[in-house]
């Protein structure tokens, strides 16, 4: 039996209860204030009509001419979330250089600014954006993707620069190395497995992304689900959001064991 005293919980300072009573305050003015009508979401009609409807979606369609044009778009939105996570990738550890404090104050404050607004606009709302410039089909979506994506991805990567010990690149700096080469052979190799955690946690996310942005005509699944639910085939609906499940969940699965593999699990 193990005879060390084990470490007493940390003791609840005054902040973190006022922060948990804030907390408590925004949900129950969140109920009060909202008009929620939890009776009507489970009435006979409401009950009716929604069996009515799913049923609509039995069976899926699995002619193989159709489930052919589903690989297709399955493919094409795969592709988009990965593009443009790859570019934002590249982007975002650009823009996280200067975000980290690493060219002075007035440079992080400038990038900070920038990688804030560009996470700030939704894909949808970037892919409407960009659908005017690039016209519809899966550029936009790619390109929607990556502007959002850079946002996210440069805020994190700058976040974990910015709170990365000096003392080795100070070491190779003192010993006559450049900024950037101090930065490639002491900063990144230490940070690289949380880099790599955090884009491919982003492109879970993206995957969900892609396959939503073709409702606005940024093509892949979306598009084909648009297509069919505004003309009522079920049907063909139900193959494609089967198509995005199976998608998702072989993303969600190969992120999650190569995220393992990183961290040395």
């Amino acid at each position: 039996m193990d005879s060390r005293e084990l470490t007493p919980p940390p003791a609840m300072t005054p902040a973190t209860v006022l922060v948990l009573l804030g907390l408590l305050v925004l949900v129950i003015a969140s109920f009060t204030t909202l008009d929620l009508k939890w009776g009507e979401l489970f009435t006979a009609d409401a009950l009716r009509s929604s069996s009515e409807f799913l049923g609509g979606f039995a069976p899926p369609e699995m002619a193989t001419p159709y489930l052919i044009k589903v690989a297709q778009a399955t493919w094409e939105t795969f592709s988009m979330s990965a593009l443009g996570t790859l570019i934002a990738l590249v982007l975002g550890l650009a823009l996280a250089l200067p975000g980290s404090g690493r060219f002075g104050v007035t440079a992080r404050a400038v990038i900070r600014l920038k990688l804030n607004v560009l996470r700030s606009i939704p894909e949808l709302v970037w892919a409407v954006i960009l659908l005017i410039a690039a016209g519809l089909g899966p550029f936009a979506g790619t390109l929607a993707l990556a502007a959002h994506t850079t946002g996210v991805l440069g805020r994190l990567f700058a976040d974990a620069l910015e709170n990365l010990p000096r003392e080795h690149e100070e070491t190779l700096r003192i010993n006559g190395a450049t900024p950037m080469t101090a930065f490639f052979y002491a900063a990144l190799p230490q940070i690289l497995p949380q880099l790599l955690s955090y884009t491919l946690y982003r492109w879970e996310n993206n995957i969900r992304a892609a396959a939503i942005l073709g409702v606005v005509g940024a093509g892949g699944l979306g598009q084909m689900l648009k297509y069919h639910l505004s003309l009522f085939h079920m049907q063909q609906a139900a193959t494609v959001i089967l198509a995005m499940l199976v998608m998702i969940m072989l993303v969600d699965g190969a992120s999650f064991w190569m995220r393992r593999k990183l961290n040395g699990v």
